[in-house]
């Protein structure tokens, strides 16, 4: 049975305590929001608009929002996907608006089956922070650093917390959740309280990544997203290169190698990593654009998750969401719709039970791990086949997926019915196990029967509007 959005007359109301402003913690406010006044602590500032933050680094490479999450911030932020759009971002079909070589060739562009919303993580993250921030049972506090859980290994009771002012004080919460993201402390936290370590798995395949934004060459304002990704049979680093669109006019390209094909800092480097992969098309297309900005790189990108729901005695009021539970490979861009599913499950799991009833922290964080199992797996199975990529190798039935997953894509390239449930269970719209429904496996095991895409399928319009049309036969005099 829900609880009120507003307590009974004559009752406190409840409280909660999210840890970190970032988009995982302004989702898990907003899905709290309906049960509970909500404090938010943030130790950095909060940029006014659609600007770099302090505590994201990584904001300045390709972030990808893919359906499933989209519609799940949806679900928390009626109207937040027009938020985007009118602020600049582009709803972008899937695969209609994708220029994509994957491990076994090229995607067609069929018609659309799944999307994603296409812009800078600025501006995803300002959109979503403007609508919850202005919530009357939200509050942000700014430049408060957190110290410490209250309470017990039996419960979580609150958090104490530095202001900015240097005072420490207590908030006190039936519900605390941290979304404080992969510098979180959670397992330092809890062990303080005599909560036993979670376990814990990391596939480390070396990887870094460099990112410069370009002004997007004129007409192109619907250029489709470009990707060439590595293919992990081959004994050799894993390269992937990116162009997505993002507000402003301009294009976000993003080179990435694991561990022997790292990309550097520089500027004569970027083009020649780009045209150095599987297909040089990334490389061709950055060459007629303008760079706008210096390049970026970033080298923190392990794939780390910690199994909280394992716990056997987790403690009430407490749930962590997120990067604090899980970090993933970046190109797959999947942490921020596991974020937005994670939310989502927070909010029904809260509706549903309570948000002070007891069970309910252990029923989230279990409801939590569903979605980032789903990324984890499609992360590292990947990651860990690449040379030099350390942590725990597959056994035989994980070789036995590979061997299946390597013909799927195969067959995504000519079969519709494939490639739909391809992008279902990428945009993480559906589970894992849509991959293996028998109609799927037949086609599978038929295999893809059309002839593979030999190049990038670009249309004549869109690959002139940034190469140039060529000149007709015979229109140079002698």
């Amino acid at each position: 049975m829900s609880e009120p959005a507003s307590p009974p007359p004559g009752t406190a109301p409840r409280r909660a305590v999210v840890i970190g402003g970032g988009m995982a913690g302004m989702l898990a406010a907003a899905a709290l929001s309906a049960y509970a006044d909500v404090t938010v602590v943030e130790r950095d500032v909060l940029p006014d608009g659609p600007d770099p933050r302090k505590g994201l680094p990584q904001a300045r490479h390709v972030h990808v929002l893919w359906s499933g999450g989209a519609r799940a911030m949806e679900d928390l932020l009626p109207g937040v996907i027009d938020g985007w759009l009118a602020a600049g971002a582009r709803r972008i079909s899937l695969p209609t608006g994708l220029v994509s070589l994957q491990p076994r060739g090229w995607f067609r562009r069929w018609p659309e089956m799944q999307f994603m919303i296409a812009c800078s993580r600025d501006l995803l993250d300002w959109v979503v922070r403007e609508r919850v921030a202005r919530g009357a049972r939200v509050t942000v506090l700014p430049r408060t650093e957190l110290l410490r859980l209250e309470g017990d290994a039996r419960r979580v009771t609150g958090v104490r917390v530095r202001t900015a002012g240097g005072e420490e004080t207590v908030l006190e919460a039936d519900l605390v959740v941290d979304a404080s993201g992969r510098g979180s402390r959670a397992t330092k936290w809890l062990d303080t309280l005599g909560v036993p370590a979670a376990p814990m798995e990391e596939v480390d395949s070396g990887l870094a990544s460099a990112s410069r934004v370009f002004r997007a060459p004129a007409g192109t304002e619907d250029h489709p997203v470009v990707t060439v990704q590595p293919d992990a049979r081959q004994p050799v680093p894993g390269q992937t290169t990116t162009i997505v669109p993002i507000e402003g006019g301009r294009w976000l390209v993003t080179l990435s190698g694991t561990r022997g094909g790292q990309p550097t800092d520089s500027a004569e480097a970027f083009e020649a990593f780009a045209r150095g992969v599987r297909h040089p098309v990334v490389g061709e297309l950055i060459a007629h654009a303008e760079p706008l900005s210096d390049i970026v790189v970033t080298r923190s990108t392990v794939n780390r998750r910690y199994l909280f729901e394992k716990v056997g005695d987790w403690p009430e009021g407490f749930v962590v969401i997120g990067d604090a539970v899980a970090t993933y490979n970046p190109v797959y861009g999947h942490g921020l719709s596991v974020a937005a599913q994670g939310a989502v499950a927070l909010r029904e799991h809260v509706s549903e039970y309570g948000i002070a009833t007891p069970g309910l922290a252990r029923r989230v964080q279990r409801a939590v791990a569903r979605p980032v199992a789903t990324a984890w797996n499609l992360a590292t199975g990947t990651d860990i086949r690449y040379p030099g990529s350390i942590g725990e190798q597959p056994g035989l039935t994980d070789k036995l997926l590979g061997r299946y997953i390597d013909r799927l894509l195969l067959t995504a390239t000519a079969r519709p019915l494939v490639t739909q449930a391809f992008f279902d269970v990428v945009t993480l719209s559906k589970p894992l196990s849509a991959l293996v429904d028998p109609a799927v496996l037949l086609a599978v095991l038929r295999g893809p029967r059309r002839t593979p895409v030999s190049d990038p399928p670009l249309s004549d319009e869109e690959r002139d509007a940034v190469l140039g049309a060529p000149e007709p036969s015979g229109a140079r005099e002698g």
